[in-house]
C-alpha cells in the first residue's frame, strides 16, 4: 500500500498575527513530502510513526464520539492498516514549521474520512471552513491547539488567503519569475524549533496592554500590508512592509527568534541586504528570508544553508 503524496506549507504571512484576525497567506512548498506506507521491514522511524498513528486512531475514534459536528471515520480500516504496520513516509522536517504534522493529517483525512469533501468539487468558503475545522480537531493532538491551515494547504496544495479566521479562499499568487534576483528563502536554524512552548509565550504576553498593542498597531498592520503587497506585485511596498515588520519581530518577539541568530537577524535590517521572518511558531526550525537581490543575500549568509522558495 502507498497512498497519495501530500506536501509541506510554507506560512509566508501570518504567524501569530492569524490568532488575532490578522490575514494570512500560506503556500504548498513542493520540495518535501509525505505518503502513507506499509513497511515490509519497518525501520527505526517507521515503528515510531506506525506508533504515532495508533495513538491518532484513538484520537479521532474520541472526536467521531465525542463531536457531534466531526465527520464520520473508518477507524476499523485504521487501525487493521495501523496493525499491518502503516506508517507516515515524509521527507518533511520535524519542527521546522513546514507542516509536518499538516501533511500526515491531510493523509488521514484523505484515507479514511467518510463522505470526505473532495479536492475536485467547488470549494466554497463554508465548505473551507468546515475541512479547517476538522483538521484543526485532528491535528490537535500533536499541538494542543490548531488553526487547521496547514492540513487544510496540504490537502488542497493551493495557495490560501487568511482573510480573518471565518474567512478564507484559495489565492492566485503572482508567478514566479525565473530571472528575477528577488526572492523568498528559508534559512536553517540547525534546531528543531516546538510550538507549544513558544504559542504558551506568545498567550502570556498577550495578557499586556502594551504588547497588545504592538500587535494591533504594528504586527498585525505590517502583515496586513505584506499580504496585499505580495499579492497584487507591488514589490516595492513588500519589501518596505517586510522591513518593518522584521523590526517589530526582534524587538518584541525575541523568544521565538534563536539567540545565534539575533545579530544576523539585525544585520539584515541594518545593511537592506536581506530579512529576515518566523516561519511557523518559530523557536527553531526554519527562518523564513526575503530579499531584493539574491546573490547579495547569498553572500551575506554564505555560512548558512539557504533553499530558494519564490523567485520575484
Amino acid at each position: 500500500m502507498k497512498g497519495p503524496l501530500f506536501y509541506s506549507k510554507i506560512l509566508l504571512f501570518g504567524e501569530y498575527g492569524i490568532i488575532k484576525d490578522s490575514k494570512g497567506l500560506s503556500i504548498p512548498y513542493n520540495f518535501y513530502k509525505g505518503a502513507l506506507k506499509i513497511a515490509e521491514t519497518p525501520d527505526e522511524k517507521a515503528l515510531a510513526s506506525n506508533a504515532s498513528l495508533a495513538r491518532l486512531a484513538d484520537h479521532i475514534e474520541q472526536l467521531v464520539e465525542n463531536d457531534m459536528d466531526f465527520p464520520a471515520f473508518d477507524i476499523k480500516s485504521m487501525r487493521a492498516d495501523v496493525d499491518a504496520g502503516m506508517y507516515f513516509d515524509s521527507s518533511i522536517p520535524q519542527g521546522y514549521g513546514v507542516g509536518s504534522s499538516g501533511a500526515l493529517v491531510a493523509s488521514i483525512y484523505d484515507k479514511y474520512a467518510i463522505n470526505k469533501i473532495t479536492v475536485l468539487e467547488n470549494l466554497t468558503r463554508e465548505k473551507l471552513l468546515i475541512l479547517k475545522d476538522i483538521f484543526g480537531k485532528i491535528e490537535s493532538f500533536f499541538h494542543g491547539k490548531s488553526s487547521g491551515l496547514d492540513p487544510l494547504n496540504s490537502y488542497l496544495s493551493l495557495p490560501i488567503l487568511i482573510n480573518s479566521k471565518e474567512d478564507i479562499e484559495p489565492a492566485g499568487i503572482p508567478s514566479q519569475l525565473a530571472t528575477g534576483n528577488g526572492a523568498v528563502f528559508l534559512l536553517d536554524s540547525g534546531v528543531v524549533g516546538e510550538t507549544a512552548p513558544m504559542v504558551n509565550i506568545f498567550m502570556e504576553n498577550m495578557k499586556k496592554e502594551g504588547f497588545r498593542k504592538m500587535l494591533k498597531e504594528q504586527f498585525v498592520k505590517y502583515t496586513d500590508s505584506c499580504v496585499e503587497d505580495f499579492l497584487s506585485g507591488d514589490v516595492k511596498g513588500l519589501f518596505g512592509n517586510v522591513k518593518k515588520l522584521s523590526g517589530t519581530v526582534l524587538d518584541n518577539f525575541k523568544p521565538m527568534i534563536p539567540a545565534q541568530f539575533h545579530e544576523l537577524w539585525k544585520k539584515g535590517l541594518d545593511t537592506g541586504d536581506y530579512y529576515l521572518k518566523l516561519c511557523g511558531s518559530g523557536g527553531g526550525g526554519y527562518i523564513l528570508g526575503f530579499t531584493e537581490d539574491l546573490p547579495k543575500a547569498q553572500k551575506a549568509l554564505k555560512d548558512y544553508k539557504l533553499e530558494v522558495v519564490y523567485n520575484f
